[in-house]
């Protein structure tokens, strides 16, 4: 036996080592992941989050961009964004739901989802 032959039975007839599952982050660390890769991408520091919730693929957060500064401010432009990470707190892709005025009154949620809450917690 050749010593690659070798080598390749020795390998092959060790013990494998079970792949660990990648480390799912803190709720936290999640919403300043968000937060910072969201920066890099468009540029602009987020206003806040104003969701963040555990999902099978991660996490799912929503965060608020100035998209326009006016003045006065309440006439600045605002975005919502949608973010998805996975379990380690790496963007997996954003998306923008809608803009609005930063005057304007929430008078519902304008993406049609309900408020993000956890399980067993209230409003």
């Amino acid at each position: 036996m050749n010593v690659t032959a070798e080598h390749e039975a020795k390998k092959s007839s060790a013990p494998r080592k079970r792949a660990t599952p990648p480390r799912r982050v803190t709720a936290t660390e999640a919403l300043e992941s968000a937060a910072k890769q969201l920066t890099e991408l468009l540029g602009r520091a987020p206003e806040s989050v104003s969701g963040l919730r555990p999902t099978e693929q991660g996490w799912e957060a929503q965060v608020e961009v100035v998209e326009l500064e006016r003045i006065p401010e309440t006439a600045s432009v605002m975005a919502s964004y949608q973010v998805i990470l996975d379990p380690e707190g790496q963007l997996l892709a954003y998306q923008r739901d809608h803009r609005y005025s930063r005057a304007q009154v929430d008078r519902g949620n304008a993406t049609g989802r309900g408020p993000l809450h956890s399980e067993g917690q209230g409003p």
